[in-house]
């Protein structure tokens, strides 16, 4: 990696040629249809901006991933201006109007304050469009304050002239060009080195940084944006330098090893489709129970990517391994993320799932195509599919082969399930196995719980999710608007074709239900069916544990009928 001062110095020299490009350039925007869209009065004499908490790729990332992009496209840029910058009139930077900071922006989140959204380095005043989007009001204002960049790769129509042409006309500045260097932090925070986040992402604590996305994204596509992904950080999310990485292997049956990136980029690259789900989703219905510690997650904490990357067994036998040694019974990972006792966050999973040439078990240094964001582990994080999000360790430092399992604290004394008459004074926490597989669940994403909704046809529409651990595939969800009389089998939406007990994916499904005339309220249940026919249990009552994890019972939403 570039040294940090000739990024940031590079990056704003490739800023400014950048901008100088465009200035010189008359670029003309595609015709639209003014009549269709409200004025936007008085929008440039607004001084603050609403919303550019840009992409989660804050800081250094920033820097670094504004330089390698003009890098990248600069020659064809040059080779073919008025084509290329045609592609790109609409967020390029815009001669004559002011410059804004993504703190700005961000102050825009409301209609009293006026909404603002970025996309790439301009901001907009989008208030008076809001209520007339076609997608409705809903979606477009979680942009509110960020990005419309993530929820584009979700709705590809956005992605017209015409459309970009309509959001040029809410054009009110440019993002400045300081948002691409970085913001040198107390160098004594732990907390430093924290990326930007998308403002969709709703958290449940801050330091460390734990999010979720709002639950209607996740069923809008079967691939999670990178950045609309839920993030379970447990400690500060480390500065990692990608040229001074390293990668070390030590333990049973290999000689120690190290490998960098590049290395690791060298072994044959495997691409594999894999949810992880937090061990805590769905928390904030098991409290109502009677509390638990932990974070207070809802239904989000869960999502689905393609991961890239070598395979760990391939790296393991590069280091001498041989898995014919019965000793071998834990493969331990530690991560680069540290406390203030600089011991590392650390899991482990069983020998013969991480040693299984079908178990999938990679070394990931892409996610969805891309590099692997920092919340996400950059980077290397190991992807374990079929198991619970804690043993997939973000940027990964180190691997041991063991006879034994981590002794790190989320190992042995955290994600662990326990009988409903257990409390904390009674816990013993080295009588329960660590949790690796989850439990078949699923969930309701729209409607949500309290909305008014419109029948069609007299149906109520629903739609979820549903997944299990372990690699077992969903074959039914149930839905049920009458309190479980009359169960509806929801139809899939999405589901890939990987074979049992390989299948790593979730399940996306919708149903319509039908809806007695004159009823006002409804109460819908859903429960899901995996392969090996475990069924969700009615009742939190019943699965109730004081860390709150494994909350899969049915879900149940309210909702009054219009």
């Amino acid at each position: 990696m570039t040294p940090l001062s000739t990024v940031l110095h590079t990056s704003r020299f490739v800023l400014r040629r950048w901008q100088g490009l465009l200035c010189q350039v008359q670029i003309p925007l595609h015709e639209f249809n003014k009549a269709s869209f409200a004025s936007n009065s008085n929008q440039e004499t607004k001084s603050r901006g609403y919303g550019a908490t840009v992409l989660a790729i804050g800081g250094i990332a920033t820097a670094a991933g504004v330089y390698y992009f003009i890098e990248g496209t600069k020659r064809q840029h040059l080779q073919n201006a008025s084509k290329e910058l045609g592609n790109v009139s609409a967020g390029g930077f815009k001669c004559g109007l002011p410059t804004y900071t993504l703190d700005e922006v961000a102050t825009h989140a409301s209609k009293e304050d006026g909404i603002w959204v970025t996309f790439r380095q301009g901001v907009y005043d989008i208030t008076n469009f809001v209520d007339q989007h076609p997608g409705g009001h809903e979606k477009i204002s979680m942009a509110a304050g960020g990005s419309v960049e993530p929820f584009w790769l979700l709705y590809g129509v956005h992605k017209t002239p015409g459309v970009l042409a309509i959001l040029e006309k809410y054009r009110i500045g440019n993002l400045s060009e300081e948002e691409a260097s970085v913001s040198i932090a107390d160098m004594e925070d732990p907390y430093a080195f924290e990326p930007r986040r998308h403002p969709a992402l709703k958290p449940s604590n801050l330091k460390p940084f734990n999010a979720e996305p709002p639950m209607t994204l996740l069923v809008d596509s079967f691939i999670t944006p990178s950045d609309l992904f839920y993030v379970r950080n447990h400690l500060p999310v480390p500065e990692v330098d990608e040229k001074s990485y390293s990668l070390e292997v030590s333990g049973l049956c290999v000689k120690n090893s190290s490998f960098n990136l590049e290395d690791l980029k060298k072994f044959p690259k495997y691409s594999v489709t894999a949810t992880i789900q937090c061990a805590g989703n769905r928390r904030s219905e098991m409290v109502n129970v009677k509390p638990v510690k932990g974070l207070n997650w809802g239904q989000a904490a869960i999502g689905n990517a393609t991961w890239s990357g070598a395979r760990l067994i391939d790296v393991l036998k590069a280091s001498g391994f041989k898995d014919n040694n019965l000793k071998v019974q834990h493969i331990q990972f530690e991560g680069l993320d540290t406390d203030s006792a600089h011991v590392p966050y650390g899991a482990s999973i069983p020998a013969e799932k991480a040693l299984d040439p079908r178990g999938d078990v990679i070394l990931a240094y892409e996610m969805n195509g891309q590099p692997i964001p920092k919340d996400h582990g950059f980077p290397v994080r190991v992807i374990v599919p079929g198991i619970v999000g804690a043993r997939n360790v973000k940027w990964l430092g180190r691997i041991v082969v063991s006879e034994v399992e981590s002794d790190s604290h989320w190992q042995q004394n955290d994600y662990k399930g326990f009988s409903p008459s257990v409390d904390w004074d009674t816990v013993d926490f080295s009588k329960a196995p660590a949790i690796q597989e989850l439990p078949v669940v699923s969930a309701i994403c729209e409607p949500l719980e309290g909305a008014t909704v419109k029948l069609e046809n007299n149906k109520l529409v629903v739609r979820g999710y549903a997944w299990s651990g372990g690699g077992r595939r969903i074959i039914r969800v149930d839905v049920t608007a009458d309190g479980g009389k009359t169960w509806h089998v929801a139809d899939f939406t999405d589901q890939n074709d990987s074979k049992v007990p390989y299948h790593w994916a979730w399940t996306l499904w919708k149903a319509e239900i039908p809806v007695t005339q004159n009823v006002k309220k409804v109460e819908i249940w859903a429960k899901a069916v995996d392969s090996s026919y475990n069924v969700q249990p009615e009742r939190f009552e019943n699965i109730w544990n004081l860390r709150g994890v494994c909350g899969n019972a049915y879900h149940r939403v309210n909702v009054n009928i219009k």
